[in-house]
């Protein structure tokens, strides 16, 4: 078990960590094979599925609009998410020794925070995008012109970018000189926080202002998008009218519910009352079970996309 503790001798009585061990799933060995045919299909799911939405919007005409234009932004992001967490725990779950560099680790968080903050902020956005749609459908399409989605969809990557390059900067002005097992399969900031030897006050502010900042104001937005919707659908005289409305808001309205619920359960708490196992398995809800089910419950819910699936695979076959 020497492995676990590898570190560069700075003076007699400090080390300064050069790699972390990913805890993983190894404290349930008998789950390893499942786990790895589990994580193995769900990340080829998601891969196949983001790819076949993103091809699917960029080819067909049908499907150029600003509804689509962020969908493809969000399977874009759920790829990285995936790319970011899943070939390394598939690695951790095929062998016994699960390390990674301090620099790998880093930007593994990088990319994983820079997915995760754009996929909430994309969700208030298509929320908006919802409301317009359907509280001002004589408007829609020079309120949501191809100049504000492109603004919006910059604004979101930017501003994320931001915020990924400050924590990241900020986990790594710390001090990490042992233990070095990080109580997960990726690396994430509440067990690299408990890791920390030097003094961790800054960042937990800034993790504070984030979560308050994405989960909180983000919620409220898209929560007051839907308030509106709601009561415009109610206000429709028409049945087929209601449903066609409703038809086209309950995908997101899924999918908000639950990336919102898994990132709530991990993130909505003190590193203090960090638990590995609740983060465990909310980190699998947002970071791989959301990514794949996200094709599949926009592409099984909506005709448009279904006939574009349809005239795309004969093109394949051929």
């Amino acid at each position: 078990m020497d492995w676990i503790f590898r570190t560069k001798m700075v003076s007699p009585n400090q080390t300064v960590v050069t790699e972390f061990v990913l805890q993983g799933f190894s404290e349930h060995p008998s789950l390893r094979l499942f786990l790895t045919g589990c994580f193995l299909s769900l990340y080829t799911m998601a891969l196949m599925g983001n790819i076949v939405i993103i091809t699917l919007v960029t080819s067909s005409t049908g499907l150029h609009s600003p509804m689509y234009f962020f969908l493809c932004n969000l399977a874009t992001m759920d790829i990285i998410c995936t790319s970011s967490v899943l070939p390394k725990a598939l690695v951790g779950l095929m062998t016994e020794e699960n390390t990674i560099s301090f620099k790998g680790c880093m930007a593994q968080l990088f990319f994983l925070l820079w997915s995760g903050s754009s996929e909430l902020l994309l969700l208030t956005v298509m929320a908006y995008d919802r409301y317009e749609a359907i509280c001002f459908p004589l408007h829609y399409s020079s309120r949501m012109s191809p100049q504000l989605c492109g603004a919006l969809a910059i604004g979101v990557w930017s501003i994320c970018a931001v915020n990924a390059s400050v924590h990241t900067g900020l986990m790594t002005r710390l001090s990490f000189c042992g233990p070095k097992v990080i109580t997960h399969f990726f690396c994430e900031i509440p067990p690299l926080l408990l890791l920390s030897c030097s003094p961790t006050y800054v960042n937990s502010i800034v993790t504070l202002v984030a979560d308050a900042f994405y989960g909180g104001i983000n919620f409220m937005l898209t929560l007051l998008s839907y308030g509106y919707i709601i009561v415009s659908i109610l206000h429709m005289r028409s049945a087929e009218g209601k449903r066609k409305a409703f038809s086209t808001c309950s995908s997101h309205l899924i999918v908000v519910s639950v990336y919102y619920s898994s990132v709530f359960y991990a993130y909505i708490s003190p590193a203090s009352s960090y638990s590995p196992e609740r983060n465990k398995f909310t980190s699998v809800l947002y970071s791989v079970l959301s990514p794949t089910l996200n094709p599949l419950i926009y592409t099984l819910r909506n005709k448009d996309a279904k006939l574009a699936l349809r005239r795309l695979l004969p093109s394949f076959s051929h």
